[in-house]
């Protein structure tokens, strides 16, 4: 049995039972994102740290008790989650700091964080008795549940935008799903996705509109601090889009504080490509969020001029004590190769944005030598290998011949 006590307007306050909306306030329309409230109080008789040590189901479904579903769907098989936490072995020295780690969510069975939320809007629409979900995509969330939809027998039809990485394309006619290329942006897309909404009644996955997607995201946050020991970071670097992941990563830790298993709630940076960074502008000038027209970046999971998620974003960013970093497309290309060369992680230009603000944050000094600090890795880099095949690194074209080997290396190859 869920443990979801209500639902709250972020706009209005309203709050409704559970099952009084599915989707966003009445009062408020689609800009009336919902947040998603708990019993902490029945919570915290069952959800102990004895609880979680004996538990062996190492997936994101551990945390059950802190999720708005009864129940993991059971046809729902693949592995979600327990992605794994590394600690730095170059960059973090290299940069002066000494307690960097990078959370790798490009390990989640369709390469990025998104399966989180995917897995949860499966089983609520399963739980509601819906067979047909859709989503509108910069590539990974439609990817996510097109895969975890084909895994768990369910049908999806999924909105992108033309420009979308081949890779994440790829993966979309792979996993069989319904897809519409729309000749157009990721915002036309999702507007394009929510009329087919309503006019078909598919379960909608799309961030923001639907409350429960917060609540799927958020287990990244639980991880990392039960991969610590629950001793929660100082500092968490996330990639922001349309703002619902770092608005996870928030909930994830305010659960945790609100039950009493971490001591503090950590600063959360938000990380937005230069050519589209509204959430990043309105924590910097304390000024509402400006919508763009036209946005642009090479990460292209980031790129979301009407940012969805914005009020709860900001307000959480606000909270925790946080900032707000932009960094240019030149910059996370290289970080791309940074962290590849350094720590063996490849990240798509997405998540490698988080590293290029790593850097840019030890140059202006926002980071102290002794703080923890998690990267979020939010993708894969074969989500985007035309970005990836930008970085240098070290090719030489040699005829078959082992002299031509032997010539290359004594020549400092």
């Amino acid at each position: 049995m869920s443990s979801v006590a209500g639902l709250r307007c972020m706009i209005c306050g309203q709050t409704y039972a559970p099952d009084e909306v599915r989707y966003v306030c009445p009062a408020c329309g689609n800009d009336g994102v919902l947040e998603v409230l708990y019993d902490y109080d029945r919570i915290r008789r069952s959800f102990t740290r004895q609880y979680l040590d004996d538990n062996h189901d190492f997936s994101m479904w551990r945390y059950l008790n802190l999720l708005p579903v009864s129940g993991r769907p059971s046809h729902l098989t693949l592995q979600i989650g327990w992605t794994p936490l590394y600690r730095s072995q170059h960059v973090g020295p290299q940069l002066g700091l000494a307690d960097v780690w990078f959370k790798d969510d490009g390990r989640n069975p369709t390469a990025s964080l998104k399966d989180r939320a995917s897995a949860i809007a499966i089983a609520k629409a399963v739980a509601l008795g819906e067979h047909v979900l859709t989503a509108a995509t910069t590539g990974n969330a439609g990817s996510s549940l097109a895969g975890l939809t084909a895994n768990a027998g369910l049908a999806a039809y999924i909105f992108a935008p033309a420009t979308a990485p081949a890779g994440k394309i790829a993966q979309l006619r792979v996993f069989g799903s319904h897809l519409f290329l729309v000749d157009g942006t990721y915002d036309e897309a999702f507007d394009l996705c929510m009329q087919a909404t309503e006019r078909f009644g598919w379960y909608n996955r799309n961030t923001a509109y639907n409350p429960y997607m917060v609540e799927g995201k958020k287990t990244v946050a639980l991880e990392m601090a039960e991969q610590l020991g629950f001793e929660a970071p100082d500092a968490v670097l996330v990639p922001v889009g349309d703002g619902c992941i770092i608005s996870g990563v928030a909930k994830g830790f305010r659960d945790l504080l609100a039950l009493g298993l971490i001591s503090h709630m950590p600063q959360l940076i938000a990380v937005q490509a230069q050519g589209c960074a509204p959430i990043a502008t309105a924590v910097a000038t304390g000024q509402p969020v400006v919508c763009l027209d036209h946005p642009s970046s090479c990460a292209d999971s980031i790129v979301a001029g009407v940012p969805r998620n914005r009020l709860m974003a900001v307000r959480d960013i606000q909270e925790s004590g946080g900032l707000a970093v932009t960094v240019t497309d030149e910059e996370i290309i290289d970080a791309i190769g940074y962290l590849g060369r350094n720590e063996g992680i490849f990240a798509e230009p997405a998540a490698a944005a988080a590293v290029a603000a790593l850097r840019k944050l030890i140059t202006r000094h926002d980071l102290a030598p002794e703080e923890r600090v998690v990267v979020l890795i939010t993708g894969n880099g074969l989500k985007d290998v035309e970005h990836a095949m930008l970085v240098q690194g070290k090719v030489q074209s040699i005829p078959p011949a082992i002299d031509a080997v032997e010539h290359a290396v004594a020549a400092g190859f």
